[in-house]
């Protein structure tokens, strides 16, 4: 993984005043990094915004938060003028259909963002953004885990390759970006794809090339990652990645060449179709 030289920046930078309003501000409770991240965009690529779900109620005091638990009144008007406001001031349309995780909080943000922006597009409920899925393989040994040693604890195990009943975090985070890959919209268009904290935060650290994070490095509610790839074949593409107002790239190779030296087996990864392992 490289964070970006400065001169890349400043270049998307003056690519971002194409869009129609770009000062406009943020909707109330909107997460502070996710405006310095939409002045970094470019223009015209296959745009995926992978956000963590809107604002959902309190979990139960050990954090455990189940997945009946819904979005707030609040959470729900933040996704509605996110989604409005994305719609307003990107060079960017949403007219596409969207993917999120099955549950509840996580289905009703896509479709509170696709209102906002004035679409009534599919939502496809997919299961790798959701557990068990892009994590989580043995629910039953992992959610014990989980409830002894407690979500960060369990996220950097993961990273580091310590968990029972789960995926090798390079598996993991090459599932998730196989599965972005197959479903990138048109140029000049943005996909959602919702999902959880624990997702979001593992793929981050797998894009980012680090095996231990802690709460600062923790998505909040509505936060998100833009991404997008080159026009290349997966396997030897780039994906370019926006987090926090930074601009990174990860080629993909380096992740199939961790997980192949890591000995697991290729027919365990959901690699596009195309792809042919050597």
């Amino acid at each position: 993984m490289n964070k970006l030289p400065d001169s890349y920046n400043s270049k998307h930078q003056a690519e971002a005043s194409l869009t129609k309003n770009p000062i406009a501000p943020a909707p109330a409770h909107l997460p502070d990094s996710m405006i310095p991240s939409v002045e970094l965009l470019p223009t015209d690529k296959r745009l995926i915004l992978f956000t963590r779900h809107s604002l959902r109620e309190r979990s139960d005091g050990q954090g455990f938060a189940s997945y009946q638990l819904p979005l707030t009144p609040r959470g729900r008007v933040l996704a509605k003028s996110w989604g409005r406001w994305l719609a307003s001031h990107l060079p960017y349309s949403l007219d596409v259909d969207s993917i999120s995780s099955p549950i509840g909080r996580c289905i009703d943000t896509a479709q509170l963002m696709q209102e906002g922006a004035g679409l009534e597009r599919h939502i496809e409920h997919q299961s790798l953004l959701v557990e068990p899925g892009s994590l989580v393989t043995e629910p039953d040994i992992a959610n014990r885990v989980f409830k002894e040693i407690g979500v960060l604890n369990f996220i950097n195990r993961f990273l580091q390759g310590n968990l029972e009943g789960t995926k090798n975090a390079y598996q993991g985070g090459l599932d998730i970006l196989s599965l972005f890959y197959q479903n990138q919209p048109q140029p000049g268009h943005l996909m959602l794809a919702v999902s959880h904290d624990t997702l979001l935060s593992a793929f981050l650290a797998v894009m980012l090339d680090v095996v231990e994070i802690d709460w600062n490095d923790w998505p909040k509610m509505m936060e998100g990652v833009f991404l997008w790839f080159d026009d290349r074949p997966f396997d030897k593409a780039n994906a370019y990645f926006i987090w926090r107002g930074e601009v990174y790239v990860r080629p993909i190779k380096s992740l199939l060449d961790g997980y192949r030296l890591s000995g697991f087996p290729s027919n365990k990864l959901l690699l596009p179709p195309e792809v042919k392992w050597t």
